[in-house]
């Protein structure tokens, strides 16, 4: 099993190497959001049982298969047994599926850095319109924030079905982003290893300067009660168990392969036990402190809103019935509103349609997520801040950084297996394998430069993983207890480690950890199904906000080819396994 094979310089360049991987966007843009949605503090209870029965089990496991076999996905588990050689390419598939569309974010983020350098902000105001007299429509119709976004980033199409041109400044960045990843990877662990320090380190020194002036803006109390209070009755709420699952999962990155390219680069006598449980913690405490920031920009943003919207409302109502400067406050507002209501009920019938509700606990029920957190969220609150360029320099680097970070754990999923291929690596140097790799990413990614990139962006993120990698991490789970056998495992444990694995982690392997990514698959399965047609949001223009709209046929058809393409290669490695095995037999006996 053992390969001649280049290694990390030491067990902690390893260690940052999986936290630059499984440290991702996904802990600052989605994880706040499903505390938002499913109980602020009382979210935490069923993170951490997650984390208990799921994560780190499943993290051991992969850790571990991948330091003992010394090879990538597709190697490591052809030889638990030839007939699982279809698991490693279908976590080979996934990941070049993810790294087409994934690295567009990094081209976004870029494209934001290079506008933070401008005073004012672009997205600061509305630009004016052609004729100068007045600002862009649709702007007005939305916001400055959401117009830079939608209209001047991605110059967004009505549908998926206008697919329209593709944006330059887009194309260029994204070129950008693939140039900067393969000048990482360009020789392996040598290269790769020294980058991590960076991509791993980095973004928490940004967080913490946005903690200390989170903590310090106006309002930044208000987000954070919301946060730590907890909505306990969110507890009986299954979704709320499922969202936690599927943060776990995904936020370490588990099934992609990265995890066993990353593991089969260590000595063999790794304590890979201690490192899950280190990635795992950090990982974890990582999401929560995004959190704190996240939510003391969004009580601030919150706040900032609701005094906007009351400085509106009494300034509308001081026009109108000609009131003393002073006489109306925030304070005595809904008395002086009944009031002028009841004495001229007339004038304020009228004035009432332009009248706002506001409300801070609607304000902070705003729940975002995604790229609308990430580009929208933040951008809006960076424009209010003292410096907004530094602020927003100093974001669009944090974010970049995660996501080159995710971007090395990506290709490393690609590029191992490759290089383990004698057919290819004798043939190709690694730079020409690891440059092929990023061009061709690179050219099926213009596609979401396009005005309806977008569109297959959201395509992408949504179905080209999830019930893959739910499939995967199962068969592999399967495979290793019940294919390799939970003892041979445990022996291949005590020769690595020292010592055997104690009950919790048998028994979360064996029993708790399947059960689960059978429940969530269920779960998806169930969900798509009841869902009926699939839909998506579009930018309507016109109304400067977001339509739902229904998939047309063809994006349905992508959408099954994306889950096929990469759940259809386990069957089908099995079959091939099983038909050369028969034809191998045939041949043998006709000899004889």
């Amino acid at each position: 099993m053992e390969k001649s094979r280049p290694l990390w310089d030491n067990p902690l360049q390893f260690v940052f190497a999986c936290i630059s991987y499984a440290v991702g966007l996904g802990n600052v843009w989605r994880f706040p959001y499903l505390c938002q949605m499913y109980g602020g503090g009382g979210f935490l209870i069923p993170y951490f049982i997650m984390l208990i029965a799921e994560g780190m089990p499943l993290l051991y496991l992969e850790l571990a298969v991948g330091q003992r076999m010394r090879r990538g996905s597709i190697g490591a588990w052809k030889i638990i047994s030839p007939y699982l050689c279809g698991v490693g390419v279908a976590s080979v598939v996934v990941s070049f599926f993810l790294s087409m569309y994934y690295n567009v974010i990094n081209a976004w983020a870029f494209w934001y850095l290079f506008h933070s350098f401008q005073d004012p902000l672009p997205w600061a105001t509305c630009p004016l319109n052609s004729n100068r007299t007045g600002y862009e429509e649709e702007c007005e119709k939305t916001s400055s924030t959401q117009y830079f976004w939608y209209r001047q980033t991605l110059n967004i199409s009505p549908s998926l079905e206008a697919s329209g041109s593709m944006q330059w400044e887009q194309a260029l960045c994204l070129t950008l982003a693939w140039l900067v990843v393969y000048l990482c990877i360009l020789r392996g662990t040598e290269s790769t290893g020294k980058v991590v320090y960076v991509t791993a380190s980095l973004p928490y020194c940004v967080l913490i300067i946005y903690l200390i002036r989170g903590l310090t803006l106006h309002g930044a109390v208000n987000g954070l009660i919301y946060m730590f209070t907890p909505k306990l009755e969110q507890l009986s709420n299954p979704k709320a168990w499922i969202s936690a699952a599927t943060q776990i999962f995904f936020s370490l990155g588990l099934g992609f392969g990265s995890l066993i390219a990353f593991a089969s680069y260590n000595e063999p006598s790794n304590n890979c036990e201690r490192h899950a449980i280190i990635v795992s913690l950090i990982n974890s405490t990582t999401s929560i402190f995004a959190s704190i920031v996240t939510f003391s920009i969004y009580g601030f943003k919150a706040t900032f809103n609701y005094e906007s919207c009351i400085n509106k409302v009494i300034l509308l109502l001081m026009n109108a019935f000609d009131l003393e400067e002073g006489s109306l406050t925030a304070d005595n507002l809904g008395e002086m509103k009944d009031y002028l209501m009841a004495t001229h009920p007339q004038e304020y019938a009228q004035l009432l349609p332009q009248l706002k509700n506001c409300s801070l606990e609607a304000e902070l029920d705003t729940a975002v997520q995604g790229t609308g957190l990430a580009f929208i969220v933040y951008s809006e609150a960076i424009k209010n801040m003292e410096v907004p360029q530094l602020y927003s320099v100093l974001y669009f680097f944090m974010l970049l950084m995660l996501g080159i970070g995710s971007m090395l754990g990506n290709t490393a999923a690609i590029l191992t297996p490759l290089t383990d291929s004698k057919v290819i690596a004798t043939h190709f140097p690694k730079e020409v394998i690891s440059g092929v790799v990023c061009f061709i990413n690179c050219v099926i990614g213009l596609i979401f430069t396009m005005e309806a990139g977008n569109y297959w962006f959201d395509i992408f993120n949504d179905y080209a993983a999830t019930l893959s990698l739910l499939l995967i991490v199962l068969v592999e789970t399967i495979a290793v207890c019940y294919i390799y056998g939970i003892r041979r495992f445990e022996k291949d444990l005590h020769t690595m480690i020292g010592r055997k694995p104690n009950w919790y982690w048998k028994i979360m392997w064996a029993f708790a950890s399947p059960l689960l990514i059978i429940s969530l698959l269920i779960f998806y399965l169930t969900d798509y199904i009841l869902t009926g047609t699939l839909q998506y949001q579009a930018w309507d223009a016109t109304q400067g906000q977001l339509v739902t709209k229904d998939y047309p046929g063809y994006a349905l058809a992508v959408i099954g080819l994306l889950v096929a393409a990469s759940t259809m290669c386990i069957p089908l490695g099995a079959l091939g396994t099983f038909i050369r095995k028969r034809l191998k037999r045939e041949r043998v006996s006709t000899v004889a």
